[in-house]
C-alpha cells in the first residue's frame, strides 16, 4: 500500500519529532503534560517552519491557561463535540458494524510491528496512531494516518473553525502528509457535506469513550452534536 503512495517529503527525524509532538500535545492535559512542555518546545524549534509553528502555538496555549481552564475547554472539545473527536475510524465509519473491523485493522498493525496496545486505549486514537508512527514504525504508522486522512483533514477544519487552541498539533501532523490528490480532495468534500455513517449498534469492547455518558461526563443535554465543518482551503 505504502509503495503506491507519494514519499515522504520530510526527513525521518522530523516526522519523528513532529508526530510525537502532536502526540504529546493533543493527550489530555495535565501537569506532567506541563512539565514536558520545555521538551516539546526546544523540538519544534528545530522543526521547518510549516510543522514547527504550528506546534509551537499549541505549545503557548497549553502553557499560558490555568490548568482547570485547560482541562475543561478540552473536554469540552475533544469529548462533548462529535466533529473535533481524536477517533479515526469515528469519522469514516461513525457508529457501525464497520468502525469495529476498522479497529480490529488497527491493532493487527500493531501487533505487525510487536506493539501490544494497553486495553485502556483504543487503537484510532489520534495520539496513540501518532505515538506508534514516531516511535515504533513509520511507514505503517503513516499508512494509517493516510487511509484516514479524509478525517484528520476534517478535524483540523473544524479545530481551526473553533478558533482551538489545539488546532496547530493537527495542522502539524497534515503537514506531514502529501498534497491531497483528486480523490482524497473529493473524499473531504463528501465527507464535510454527508457526516459519517449514523448507524447504531453495539461496539463493545470498542466503544468510543468521548461519546458515552457513563464514562465520560457531558453537558446537561448530553453530547453536543455540532455540524461538519465547511470545507474550505483544504491543502493547508
Amino acid at each position: 500500500m505504502s509503495a503506491k503512495r507519494p514519499r515522504p517529503a520530510w526527513a525521518s527525524e522530523q516526522l519523528t519529532l513532529a508526530w510525537q509532538s502532536a502526540s504529546l500535545l493533543l493527550g489530555y492535559p495535565d501537569e506532567r503534560l506541563r512539565e514536558q512542555l520545555p521538551v516539546v518546545r526546544e523540538a519544534a524549534r528545530t522543526l521547518p517552519v510549516a510543522l514547527g509553528g504550528p506546534l509551537l502555538e499549541v505549545v503557548d496555549h497549553i502553557g499560558s491557561e490555568p490548568l482547570d481552564r485547560l482541562q475543561e475547554t478540552y473536554v469540552e472539545t475533544f469529548d462533548n463535540r462529535r466533529r473535533c473527536n481524536l477517533f479515526l475510524t469515528y469519522f469514516a465509519h461513525g457508529d457501525t458494524r464497520k468502525r469495529g473491523v476498522a479497529l480490529l485493522r488497527f491493532k493487527q498493525t500493531y501487533l505487525h510491528s510487536g506493539f501490544v496496545l494497553d486495553e485502556s486505549e483504543l487503537p484510532d486514537h489520534l495520539c496513540v496512531v501518532l505515538e506508534y508512527a514516531a516511535t515504533i514504525d513509520q511507514v505503517r504508522g503513516r499508512d494509517l494516518l493516510l487511509d484516514h486522512r479524509a478525517g484528520l483533514e476534517l478535524l483540523r477544519l473544524a479545530l481551526a473553525e473553533e478558533g482551538s487552541g489545539w488546532a496547530g498539533a493537527v495542522e502539524a501532523v497534515c503537514a506531514t502528509l502529501p498534497p491531497l490528490r483528486g480523490d482524497e480532495r473529493e473524499a473531504v468534500r463528501r465527507l464535510a457535506a454527508e457526516g459519517p455513517p449514523a448507524e447504531e449498534v453495539g461496539l463493545t469492547p470498542y466503544g468510543t469513550p468521548g461519546f458515552d455518558p457513563a464514562l465520560t461526563p457531558g453537558p446537561p443535554d448530553g453530547t453536543v452534536d455540532l455540524p461538519m465543518p465547511v470545507l474550505r482551503e483544504v491543502d493547508a
